[in-house]
């Protein structure tokens, strides 16, 4: 019996990969991207101590529904892969009931990813923030960009399926050659199968002030339309599948 902390789980539809998932928010994250807009999950703390065989038990509450369709599991956060032990328990235990097991992922941590964890997942969920290193660092404060690619070409190298995830933000992660960057790390990496383009939002600024904390980017305005547009056409510009 592996112990993770749980900030929070549901079921929704559509949301962290194909179908109907059942989407568990790990607690804990160390990159505290300026953009994040769920800032309660960054402490460990903040979560629930929730064992592998409690938080099965509820998925499989919902397996027959979840299976017919056509969705699965969905680990997200936070960052899960900083629990990794947890991770691959419950998606080990998921996957051999026959869910379709997803990982949401910065890949910053993606070493504490082993084989097994790996074998487990059937997809990806991988969230570039840039391709540039001093954007990712603005962008993150704390992190490098080394380690997400990384793993992003050992999951390519492993024939794992990848949905790039890359959230545009006015003023940060907009910039031409920023777009086009992760554009050639995406398309570089043949087993990606899409591209989700997610505008930047402000729906969480409400958590930070609950929280006492600062919201960085409570001035900048979500993405226009024409933004949008020219983002996901560089994209596809590189033959990719953008949504």
């Amino acid at each position: 019996m592996t112990t993770g902390a749980v900030h929070s789980y549901d079921v929704s539809i559509g949301v962290d990969g194909p179908g109907t998932r059942f989407v568990a928010f790990l607690a804990g994250c160390p990159l505290r991207c300026q953009f994040c807009h769920s800032p309660d999950t960054w402490f460990r703390r903040a979560g629930t101590p929730t064992t592998d065989d409690a938080l099965v038990a509820q998925v499989l509450r919902y397996q027959r529904f979840i299976s017919v369709a056509g969705g699965g599991v969905t680990l997200s956060g936070g960052e899960p892969l900083m629990q990794p032990d947890f991770v691959r328990a419950v998606l080990r235990r998921c996957h051999d009931a026959g869910l379709h097991t997803a990982l949401d992922t910065s890949g910053f941590l993606g070493a504490r990813a082993d084989d097994a964890l790996l074998d487990a997942t059937d997809l990806v969920l991988l969230d570039i923030k840039s391709s540039d290193p001093l954007t990712y660092r603005r962008v993150t404060r704390t992190g490098r960009l080394d380690p997400t690619l990384r793993f992003a070409r050992r999951l390519a190298d492993r024939g794992t399926p990848i949905w790039v995830r890359f959230v545009l933000v006015p003023g940060l992660t907009d910039a031409e050659s920023n777009v086009a960057g992760v554009a050639e790390v995406a398309a570089g990496l043949p087993t990606v199968q899409r591209v989700d383009v997610l505008p930047f939002h402000r729906l969480g600024a409400h958590k930070y002030a609950e929280l006492g904390l600062e919201f960085p980017l409570a001035a900048t305005a979500p993405p226009d339309d024409a933004l949008l547009d020219r983002v996901r056409g560089q994209f596809r510009d590189h033959g990719l599948t953008v949504y």
